[in-house]
This record gives C-alpha cells, sequence and structure tokens, in this order.
C-alpha cells in the first residue's frame, strides 16, 4: 500500500459520465485499463513502477466500476461506449497520442480503441484477453452457449439481477477470493443446475502475491459500487456484435505486446495457446509480439514485476528521450 501514498485521485467528466482515475508521474502518458471484477486498484504494483520509470500513468475505474458513474441501462456498455470514455480522457488531458495497456475487459477496449482510433494510440500491451475477429455468423453469447453450454459463465450473466442474486449469498470478500485467486485451467463452466459463483473455489490460504487487506480494498469498493455496471459488459456482448459489422475483417495496426499466463482460464483446454502462437492472431494483429509466462490470469498482480518490465521493455521502444 505505501507505493500508493502518493497517487492523484480526481473524477473527469467525459461522454456523458464522470470517470473516476487514479493518477501519479509526468512523463508520455499510459492509460491502463482494468478488468473484471477489478477496479484502478489492480495496477497498484505498475503505477508507481511507470511513474518512477518517467511515465505518466492513469489508471481509471472504467464505466460501471468503482467511484466512477454505472449507467443503468446494459446497452450503455457496448465497446463504443467504452472507447468514447477513454478518448474523452485522452482529450481531457491533453494528448494526441498515448501508450496503453488492458487486462480483461480494458484489453478488449484497447483492442477497439487501437481498431477505432489508431491515431490515438502509440502501443499498446494487452493482458490475458486476445484480439478475436468478429463472426459473420452468430452473437458471442449464442456462440458460447453452444460451445459451453448453459453453465457457461457469459451465458450465466445475461440475465440482469441473475449473477448478482447468486453473488449476494457471500459477502464480498468471498466473492473477490473467489474469483481474483482462480486457479481453475478450464474454462469457466458450472456444472448443471449450479450458478458459476457456488462452483467457484474459496481458497483457504492466500497466495504470496496479494493479502487480505489488498483484497478487502476490492471487497470495500464493489460493496459501495455494486456489480451490476461490471455484468453488464457481458449482457452487452451481444449488441457488440452487432455494432461491429463495419470492421469485419480489419486489423490493428498500432505496435502490440500480448502477455498471456501460461494458466489462464481455457489457455490450453480450449486452443488459446495455438490461436495466440498461431497464424490467425498475427493476420488482424500484424504488428504484434507475444509473451507466454508462468502465471494465471491476473497476471498483472501475481507476477506484477514481471508484467511491469515487461510493459517497461517495450514502451520504451517507443518513447523518445
Amino acid at each position: 500500500m505505501s507505493e500508493l501514498i502518493n497517487v492523484d485521485h480526481q473524477r473527469v467528466k467525459t461522454n456523458g459520465i464522470w470517470i473516476h482515475v487514479a493518477e501519479q508521474g509526468t512523463g508520455p502518458l499510459v492509460l491502463l485499463l482494468h478488468g473484471f471484477p477489478e477496479t484502478w486498484y489492480s495496477w497498484r504494483h505498475q503505477i508507481s513502477f511507470l511513474a518512477n520509470n518517467g511515465y505518466h500513468v492513469v489508471a481509471p475505474d472504467l464505466r460501471g466500476y468503482g467511484d466512477s458513474d454505472s449507467p443503468l441501462n446494459p446497452d450503455s456498455y457496448s465497446v463504443i461506449h467504452l472507447v468514447g470514455d477513454l478518448i474523452g480522457l485522452l482529450d481531457h488531458f491533453g494528448e494526441q497520442q498515448v501508450f496503453v495497456v488492458g487486462h480483461d475487459w480494458g484489453a478488449i477496449a484497447g483492442w477497439y480503441l487501437s481498431l477505432f482510433r489508431p491515431d490515438r494510440v502509440k502501443a499498446l500491451v494487452n493482458l490475458s484477453a486476445p484480439y478475436f475477429q468478429r463472426s459473420r455468423t452468430s452473437g458471442v453469447v449464442d456462440y458460447f452457449r453452444e460451445l459451453f453450454g448453459d453453465g457457461c459463465y457469459v451465458y450465466q450473466f445475461q440475465e440482469p439481477g441473475r449473477a448478482e442474486r447468486a453473488f449476494a449469498r457471500y459477502d464480498y470478500l468471498t466473492v473477490m477470493k473467489k474469483f481474483l485467486l482462480l486457479t481453475k485451467t478450464d474454462y469457466l463452466v458450472a456444472p448443471p443446475e449450479m450458478e458459476i459463483i457456488d462452483y467457484l473455489e474459496t481458497p483457504s490460504v492466500l497466495p504470496k502475491w496479494i493479502t487480505e487487506e489488498e483484497l478487502q480494498v476490492y471487497a470495500d469498493k464493489f460493496q459501495e459500487s455494486g456489480f451490476t455496471g461490471p455484468l453488464n459488459y457481458y449482457r452487452a456482448m451481444n449488441l457488440n456484435w452487432e455494432l461491429l459489422a463495419p470492421w469485419q475483417g480489419s486489423k490493428i495496426t498500432v505496435p502490440t505486446k500480448f502477455i498471456i499466463g501460461d494458466k489462464d482460464i481455457g489457455f490450453e483446454s480450449i486452443g488459446t495457446r495455438e490461436y495466440v502462437t498461431g497464424d490467425v492472431f498475427k493476420r488482424f494483429v500484424p504488428n504484434l509480439e507475444v509473451v507466454i509466462i508462468d502465471g494465471h490470469h491476473f497476471i498483472q498482480q501475481e507476477k506484477a514485476q514481471e508484467v511491469s518490465d515487461e510493459i517497461l521493455s517495450f514502451l520504451r521502444k517507443f518513447t523518445m528521450d
């Protein structure tokens, strides 16, 4: 916690809503985009590291999370909205081009920011969530349901209120432990008649990379903000499919480093390893470097220094002295 003492906090009006950002350092701007179910705090190790190495680090709570506004309509969580929020942040800070680092849903936001507005992104470092070309034939949710059945977490998260009610059977700290300490390597599919939150285990012993106090920071924030905003990202997935039709076949040309843990969810079992090391990924992201490291899904926390070093080494290639 001590390295976060000098982090500044503010709320910025962008794209019609207020977005909370944590900020530290001076120099070229680096935008750090968190995933589900996290906040800006998931970058606590990288913020001071990058700031101390000469960067202006800005880590927002994405819409629906933490101290940012949480629109009620699930349709307000499309990738068009997310990218709009980020463009407004860049304009607020007066930056024409920035570095972007994303994890999970933050990586998805980073992919689409780079696809829609490559003029605003110097270089991209994305973690855990590869870029997938839009299917020509079916929406994402239908695809996941056909592949994994009704127990798939993406499908279970669709119905408004369903996951919220299931999560509410546990205290917030337990929910955080079930997700952030996840060690399952198969895709997240609950057995029949079981909710995904019930299927996830609660470790009795914490791993060395996170403390009870750090987990409590997340729990306290989600107790304030709830889970509906974060879950609405999943509820907008079919809408994303509809909206993304004009970009069918488009490539992401921004220089990109992609980092993933070899024990991430589905890395081996659903072909992620083959995809990220194969030709198809590079066809759609031609200026791509892939790094596979020893770790699980929340890799920037679990392997904080290794990920920080990988980020810095890539940014330095594009940073003028």
